[in-house]
């Protein structure tokens, strides 16, 4: 399992990595084409002539900004902290890598440890709980890992349709927000839909028309459909879950919310529910 997870790791960079060089060069190198055409465009004349005094205001505003050299280091100070961002970024998740594999590789003497605490004749059922806990939050991780793949694959075939800037770089920021449940697929929605918008106006509007109706799909028919059937959850269950838990714990809350709901589904139905079908008889009146 870990050389598994090493592997796709590896095999995402290797095939991801010179894909994005390769078009954020050739962003560079057609930015200028890139403005001159969308200067010359005639929905850049219509908004000119239509707002013309507003709109050299603004530019001259911000040539003005641009000009004053306090400004450039206050641009110089975000570019460097969106640097810092970035690295931190790739080093956070250098660390969860790191830290996944060390728990995937201690997980079993992890659970012996757990199963200490518990009365010796009641260790047996507790392992079988704990067993089916942590498979239904490994098959939910699989899951939503698939929810994820299903948007990038098809972010990448229509983006690349439709003729939208840098489609590889786009569809792994498709794949990275179907990772975080509710509020992902619409921030890489909206990010997507921005950059579409430096090709044209009309790849940036069927760009939103495409997300809209993928949302639609992926929380209605997808999302219910993959999680019942990795968890064993009802599909309305998941969607009451991811809803209830984004609303009451932010993205944290929606992660684990499916999970939560998967492990006392199985604690209620292979403890409370035995408990109560063995009480065949009322207590006895004080």
């Amino acid at each position: 399992m870990v050389v598994a997870v090493i592997a796709a790791f590896a095999g995402i960079v290797v095939a991801v990595i010179p894909v994005l060089v390769q078009q954020v060069a050739g962003l560079i190198e057609d930015a200028p084409r890139l403005i001159k055409e969308f200067t010359a465009s005639s929905w850049y004349h219509d908004v000119t002539s239509q707002y013309g005094d507003t709109f050299d205001k603004a530019i001259q505003g911000a040539v003005s900004f641009l000009q004053d050299p306090n400004n450039l280091t206050q641009i110089g100070g975000g570019i460097l902290a969106v640097g810092a961002g970035i690295a931190g970024g790739a080093t956070g998740v250098t660390i969860v890598l790191i830290l996944t594999l060390y728990f995937m590789a201690s997980l079993r003497s992890m659970k012996k440890a757990a199963a200490r605490f518990v009365p010796a004749y009641r260790r047996p059922r507790f392992s079988e709980l704990l067993e089916d806990v942590s498979g239904a939050v490994g098959r939910y991780v699989i899951g939503q890992a698939s929810l994820a793949l299903i948007n990038g694959i098809l972010s990448l075939v229509f983006l690349s349709i439709i003729g939208a800037p840098m489609p590889a770089l786009l569809a792994l920021i498709a794949f990275m927000g179907s990772l975080i449940p509710l509020v992902g697929t619409l921030s890489a929605a909206i990010i997507n839909s921005v950059i579409c918008l430096f090709a044209s106006p009309l790849t940036a509007l069927v760009s939103i028309i495409y997300y809209l109706v993928y949302m639609q799909v992926e929380a209605y028919v997808l999302s219910p459909r993959i999680m019942s059937k990795a968890v064993a959850v009802p599909g309305a269950m998941v969607v009451i879950a991811a809803v209830g838990g984004g609303a009451l714990g932010g993205i944290l809350g929606a992660l684990v919310a499916i999970p939560v709901a998967a492990s006392l589904i199985i604690i209620i139905q292979k403890v409370v529910f035995p408990a109560q079908d063995a009480k065949t008889e009322a207590p006895p009146a004080e």
